[in-house]
């Protein structure tokens, strides 16, 4: 007899979803046991190193990755994660699981009150009516994250599974083409926005981290001869950073992000919020005389920008028609000056974050994919190590710690030849490092550098600015590198200059072939002049 699970099964290989990331309990029994041979699962250790492995995935590959989660411990455990997938634009289907149908109306042991536990976070969520409904439940959820870009639910009582696959209803869509086109008229008045601007600028996000957009946008601005912001907190890179017109981060701050902006009478932002901030100040985004617009293809974004002029378009193709409208300008613009690299710690002395994104820089390959967490040292990574490729920086939208590593593996496992480095503090590691057993058990070979300071350095800055004492002690007791190795992950502990440029120079030439994980484990120290 053909079941609901051998149709589902159907469904998700039709969609191309044969990887399944999971961490699973008895209400997923009935799906799992004897999984088919051509699906692949992949077990992490926490529902947060789930959800993020497969948001790496999702995000490296540009398509839906597939996740598995048990009932209200599991969906519970992994709505920070999800948060950060939808901030994160990460296209995914999460299958949760739910007591049996037959005695949910008596709220049995196990029993999830699921549908509104993850609140607005997915795109999508469905409990479908009948068993026979799962595998067209599972084909929306397709459409759903791919068009919502985020995590898309669908919650299943373990018991539909073993049910008889008659009577199914008609299937969702095979293929689901969304609009590709930018209309003409949407062109022609930003267009003419930029033409009549004295001294435009652009602002870049994540979602114009595609090769195609990149390519349009480093030609737009050429013609303007502007020069090019990266949005603050972006998860991603919207344009090439070691070009000549990239200006660097905005800032976060509303003075700040004034006083940036204040040359430009136009400010024309791409696949980014407008223009997003972190503590609240008072005063205007920018000065009276500085206009804003927006393009983007997130319709949430759009209807919340502070702008004059909001176009929701697809990204690559609306910039490829923009930069061929607007008629090149003479300018010369003075980029601003490039952050002098730190000279190399005195013998004996400490090691600094610059230090470290110093020698990476001067080592990783173009194509590298930097995943990033390390919110004291996000400014020195951001200054020394910058973004060339597409793809070349990922970090967390949504700002919770826990991303990076089980992101860094799920990327390194979408593209088994693309090297993958994550940076990350002490702090963060302590999260997910459960995912360094994930890494270690799928032969991932992702590099880990652990940026080790023993304590929360951001934290302490941010309350010495505010006049006071934070009562959290620190962690210098935890060894990172006893944690890596405890869980199979090869490490090295590394507290002087030269062994860790003898360690970088021994890694980075295996980063496109190894099959094992590695932890750099790097004692530093916080740098004295950081400012929040």
């Amino acid at each position: 007899m053909r079941t609901v699970r051998d149709a589902a099964f159907d469904e998700l290989r039709r969609h191309g979803l044969t990887t399944l990331f999971a961490n699973p309990g008895s209400t997923e029994i009935p799906l799992l046991a004897d999984l088919p041979d051509d699906l692949r699962f992949v077990l992490a250790l926490h529902e947060g190193s789930v959800v993020g492995a497969a948001t790496g995935w999702a995000v490296i590959r540009d398509e839906p990755a597939l996740v598995l989660l048990h009932t209200t411990a599991g969906l519970g455990n992994a709505v920070g994660a999800l948060a950060t997938a939808r901030a994160n634009r990460a296209p995914l289907v999460v299958l949760v699981g739910q007591q049996d149908r037959r005695h949910l109306a008596h709220e049995p042991f196990l029993t999830g009150r699921l549908d509104s536990l993850a609140g607005d976070y997915p795109v999508r969520v469905e409990t479908p009516l009948r068993a026979q409904d799962v595998p067209g439940a599972l084909g929306r959820a397709v459409h759903a994250a791919r068009t919502g870009r985020g995590p898309a639910l669908v919650i299943v009582p373990m018991n539909d599974w073993a049910e008889p696959a008659e009577d199914l209803p008609a299937p969702a869509p095979a293929v689901l083409r969304p609009a590709d086109g930018a209309r003409a008229e949407s062109v022609a008045e930003v267009a003419a926005l930029l033409t009549g601007a004295r001294a435009p600028a652009l602002v870049v996000g994540a979602a114009a981290d595609s090769p195609g957009t990149w390519s349009a946008l480093v030609a737009l601005a050429e013609r303007l001869g502007c020069p090019v912001w990266q949005e603050s907190f972006g998860a991603r890179a919207g344009f090439p950073q070691d070009h000549a017109l990239f200006a660097g981060h905005l800032p976060a701050d509303r003075g700040r992000l004034r006083a940036a902006l204040a040359p430009h009478d136009l400010v024309l932002t791409i696949g980014a919020p407008v223009l997003r901030q972190y503590a609240y100040a008072e005063g205007p985004l920018v000065h009276p005389g500085t206009r804003l617009a927006l393009v983007t293809d997130d319709p949430a974004e759009a209807h919340r920008a502070p702008v004059e002029l909001a176009v929701l378009a697809p990204l690559a193709d609306f910039c490829t028609r923009l930069a061929a409208r607007v008629p090149p300008r003479a300018a010369d613009p003075v980029p601003p000056p490039a952050r002098p690299r730190p000279a190399p710690p005195a013998a004996g002395g400490p090691l600094r974050t610059a230090h470290v994104m110093t020698a990476l820089a001067e080592r990783l390959p173009a194509d590298t994919v930097v995943v990033e967490e390390t919110p004291s040292g996000r400014p020195d990574l951001h200054a020394l190590l910058p973004a060339r490729a597409p793809l070349g920086f990922l970090s967390a939208a949504m700002g919770g710690l826990g991303f990076a590593l089980p992101a860094a593996v799920g990327a390194r496992m979408a593209e088994p030849r693309r090297p993958v480095v994550a940076v990350l503090g002490d702090g963060s590691l302590l999260y997910q490092v459960q995912a360094l057993w994930t890494a270690a058990h799928y032969d991932v070979g992702a590099v880990v550098v652990v940026l080790s300071n023993g304590r929360y350095a951001i934290m302490d800055r941010l309350v010495e600015k505010a006049g006071g004492k934070g009562p959290w002690p620190g962690f210098e007791d935890i060894s990172v590198h006893g944690l890596a190795t405890s869980l199979g992950c090869p490490a090295e502990r590394i507290t002087d200059h030269g062994r860790l440029l003898a360690a970088l120079d021994a890694a980075v030439p295996t980063l496109r072939t190894r099959t094992r994980p590695l932890v750099l484990d790097v004692a530093v120290e916080p740098d004295p002049a950081f400012e929040p």
